[in-house]
């Protein structure tokens, strides 16, 4: 298959996703807490087994990974599945949640799927290229801290001195932003924001939106500068152009030398 019959497999994924978790957004559903005390909830199950399902059913080759099933990257093509990254914001009916969806090629992602339910709103990207609803997407051009809008999860992401780093860089940028989850990327790619600093994430946080950002201009890495890979130590960092990617790296950068 090309891409392009890639990308229009994960638009399907996508149309599945969305019909599934609104099905249960903002209905009294029952939260259950892991033994990583993160939430999950019967929505989060049903739409990574239907994602299981599909692409098992045009891929049977092919490994899947989910943040609630498990698994294992494998050499070839994997799948990699968050059924709703932001699983506190769904059980509190805030609409900022996502399903992302990745295939993984030689361990490294090639496409990539934003879907957020609630929004009306699906990102896909490839290598060169990345759309919000079918339209061509694109970063901002933002140059320096200075002047950069910044989106982070949860500043209780940081401890030691990561923590300190990012408050920092926090102090240095235009508006600082919390709560975002994959929005904020999606809001990235869209010329939204322009830098997302993050620390403690898994592979099914981040390897859907690395093709999403790099399609759309962007640039992704991990706080030493290394690709993100099935590997990463959970550290990233999102940047609409070389040079703010280079201004926040000499802040995060100097902690892993």
């Amino acid at each position: 298959m090309t891409l392009t019959d890639i990308e229009r497999f994960l638009d399907q994924l996508g149309d599945e996703a969305r019909a599934i978790a609104m099905q249960y957004f903002r209905t009294r559903i029952d939260v259950e807490t892991k033994p990583d005390a993160t939430p999950v909830t019967t929505a989060d199950r049903a739409i990574e087994q239907r994602m299981r399902e599909l692409i098992a059913s045009r891929f049977p080759s092919h490994v899947l990974v989910g943040e609630e099933g498990g698994g294992r990257v494998a050499d070839g093509v994997s799948w990699i599945i968050d059924p709703i990254d932001g699983t506190k914001s769904f059980v509190t009916g805030l609409p900022l949640f996502g399903t992302l969806v990745a295939m993984v090629e030689n361990r490294r992602p090639v496409c990539g799927m934003i879907e957020v339910p609630a929004m009306s709103e699906r990102w896909i990207g490839g290598v060169g290229h990345a759309s919000r609803n079918g339209e061509p997407c694109t970063v901002s051009a933002c140059a320096h801290l200075r002047d950069a809008r910044l989106c982070s999860t949860d500043p209780r992401m940081f401890s030691g001195e990561a923590e300190r780093a990012f408050a920092r860089i926090a102090r240095e940028v235009r508006v600082t932003r919390f709560g975002t989850d994959c929005y904020g990327y999606a809001m990235l790619a869209s010329g939204h924001v322009d830098l997302i600093v993050e620390d403690g994430l898994q592979i099914h946080d981040v390897m859907a939106i690395v093709p999403v950002i790099q399609g759309a201009g962007g640039i992704v890495t991990t706080w030493a500068g290394e690709p993100v890979d099935e590997s990463f130590e959970g550290n990233i960092i999102a940047a609409a152009t070389r040079s703010l990617h280079e201004e926040a790296s000499r802040w995060l950068g100097r902690l892993h030398v």
